[in-house]
Order: structure tokens, then sequence, then C-alpha cells
């Protein structure tokens, strides 16, 4: 199966911070790849050299032309505006016009439960509401790859299993996710393959299964705290 993208011994600096190192990666349609480590790992940097807003400084990363992709990030960052013209906005931007991008929303928005939420301004809504409004901007524009940079981390449970949910629809739907999270449960749950960074260095790319029942995995408690750098 061809890659929608990889990465050849990428590295990327930050002035004096070797935010990654040696990284090689392949991500093929369909995956579900979750990327996990501790704060600084090397996590979020990955995915914006993903997304192309992060150049490498050594390596190369190849990309098929012809995908699409969107990405969404821990905070979203929502426009002064109702939810309805924040999913129309980037429709607009893709070439769409106004009143057409206006009437593609409104789709988005009831595909993330919130059709009735449409007329109200986006930074009245509350977090899991906007990190839903922030799926339906993503989900709008029919990207083949979502990147999410901890898409549940700020949420209460419910709406941790909201957002949840409408990932494992749109991965069910043909859509390859690469997300990163500390919430290991959420990465049984979802993942079908597990990335794991120290240093900005990968130190395993594994099946979840493979991940969980080896070495690495231990119990639920020594993961979790293996992957917050709690445990050697």
């Amino acid at each position: 199966m061809s890659a929608l993208l990889q990465l050849k011994n990428v590295g990327v600096r930050f002035g004096a911070v070797q935010a990654l190192s040696q990284v090689d990666l392949r991500i093929a349609p369909g995956e579900r790849v979750a990327l996990i480590g501790a704060n600084g790992s090397g996590k979020s940097t990955l995915l914006r050299v993903l997304h192309g807003l992060v150049k490498p400084a050594a390596g190369s990363l190849l990309r098929d032309p012809s995908t699409r992709q969107a990405m969404l990030f821990q905070r979203p960052f929502m426009l002064a505006t109702t939810a309805q013209n924040n999913v129309a906005l980037g429709l607009w931007i893709r070439g769409a016009r106004w009143r057409d991008a206006r009437a593609q929303a409104l789709p988005a928005l009831a595909r993330v439960g919130l059709l009735e939420q449409a007329g109200r301004n986006a930074r009245a809504l509350s977090g899991g509401q906007q990190q839903r409004l922030a799926l339906a901007r993503a989900w709008g524009l029919q990207p083949a790859m979502l990147l999410l940079d901890e898409p549940t981390s700020s949420l209460d449970p419910h709406a941790k299993r909201e957002v949840e949910h409408l990932m494992e629809a749109f991965a069910a739907g043909g859509m390859t996710l690469v997300f990163a999270s500390h919430n290991l449960g959420q990465v049984k749950r979802i993942a079908t393959r597990v990335v794991y960074l120290e240093q900005g260095r990968v130190l395993a790319d594994l099946p979840v299964r493979e991940f969980f029942e080896g070495p690495l995995g231990a119990t639920s408690r020594e993961a979790d705290l293996f992957v917050r750098g709690e445990l050697g």
C-alpha cells in the first residue's frame, strides 16, 4: 500500500534544542497512529512537520501531492463569529463561493451534533463544543488525513467521549488519523499503531496490541507513568 507521507531521517532544531532527531515514519492510508511520550518528547513538533508547518533542518518529507489533510490543535482558535461562519471560512479559503461555503457548513455541523448551535458565536460555546466545532471545520474540508494534537486534554469526561466517538467515526469512514495523546485508554480505544517518542527520537513503533502487551506496556498504571516520564 502506498504511503500518504513518509519521513526519512528527519531532524528539527529550535535554537539549542534538538526537537526531533533521525525520525523515520511512514503513514499509510486508513491507519490510526497515536504519538505518545512525555511532555517535550517531540509529539507536537512531529505533527507540525507532518502538516508542513515546521520545515525539517535535516532529512526529507515525502508527501503524496494529491492528499488533502487538516490539523486540529489542542486549543483551537475560534473566530468571533457564528459557528456556521467558522466552518464556512475554511471552505471559502479553499475556493468555494461564500454562499455555497455557508450552505456546506451546515452538514458539517450536523455531523458533529452542532447544527442547533450554527447561529451562536463560536467563542460562547463550551470547550467540548468548540473542539467538536474544530472537528466540523476539519471534516468539512473532506481530508484524507486528520492530524490532532491532544484533542481531548482540556475536556471533561463526557466531552472527551463525544470527541473520541467522532474520531472513531471519521476513521470508520476511511479517514487516516495521526494524534498525540497522554491518555493511554484513548490510545487503546482508537489507535491501531503506537509511536513512542523520547527526547525527539522514536524509540518504539508498534501495533497497539504489541505495544501494550510487550515490555513497554507493562500494567496500565506503569505505562501511564512511563509516558509521563515518571518511570524509567
